[in-house]
C-alpha cells in the first residue's frame, strides 16, 4: 500500500500482515485436533468382560453402555434407564432388522444389566449382542 506525503514523496505503509506465523499456528492446531479426535470418540470408559470367543464388529451399530457407576448411555448420550425403550423406538425405524450391542462394565450387577436388556426387548429389538474383549492367553493353551 503506497501513499504520497505532503512533500511529494511516495511512502509505503508498514501495516502489512505477516501471514506465515498465522499459517504455522493454524497447521499446528490442525495436527493437534487430528491426533486427539480419535481419542475423544471412545468417550465412556468401561472394562468389558474377557471371553474366549469374540467376534469382530465390522460396521457401526447402536451401542448401549452401562459404566461401573450403573449410568446408562445410548451412543454417547446419557439416558435414564426407564426411558431406553422410548428412545430406541424414536431412533430406530425397523426394530426387527436392527442390531443392538450392550457394553457393560464387568462389575455391573446383573440386575442393572437385566433391566437394560428388558428395555431393549420392550422396544421390539430382538437382535442383542454383548460386547466383550478377547481373553489374552500368555502362550499357554488349556
Amino acid at each position: 500500500m503506497a501513499f504520497t506525503s505532503s512533500n511529494g514523496r511516495t511512502q509505503t505503509a508498514l501495516a502489512d500482515i505477516n501471514i506465515t506465523p498465522l499459517v504455522d499456528v493454524v497447521l499446528v492446531l490442525l495436527i493437534i485436533f487430528m491426533v486427539t479426535a480419535p481419542i475423544l470418540q471412545s468417550g465412556i470408559e468401561v472394562n468389558v468382560p474377557k471371553t474366549r470367543t469374540v467376534k469382530e464388529i465390522a460396521e457401526e451399530r447402536t451401542v448401549i453402555t452401562i459404566n461401573k457407576d450403573q449410568r446408562v448411555f445410548l451412543g454417547n448420550d446419557a439416558v435414564n434407564i426407564n426411558q431406553i425403550a422410548a428412545k430406541l423406538r424414536q431412533k430406530i425405524r425397523d426394530p426387527h432388522n436392527q442390531f443392538i450391542f450392550i457394553r457393560a462394565d464387568e462389575n455391573v450387577p446383573f440386575g442393572a444389566f437385566a433391566t437394560v436388556m428388558d428395555a431393549v426387548k420392550q422396544s421390539g429389538i430382538t437382535n442383542v449382542s454383548i460386547v466383550t474383549q478377547p481373553l489374552e492367553e500368555n502362550g499357554a493353551k488349556r
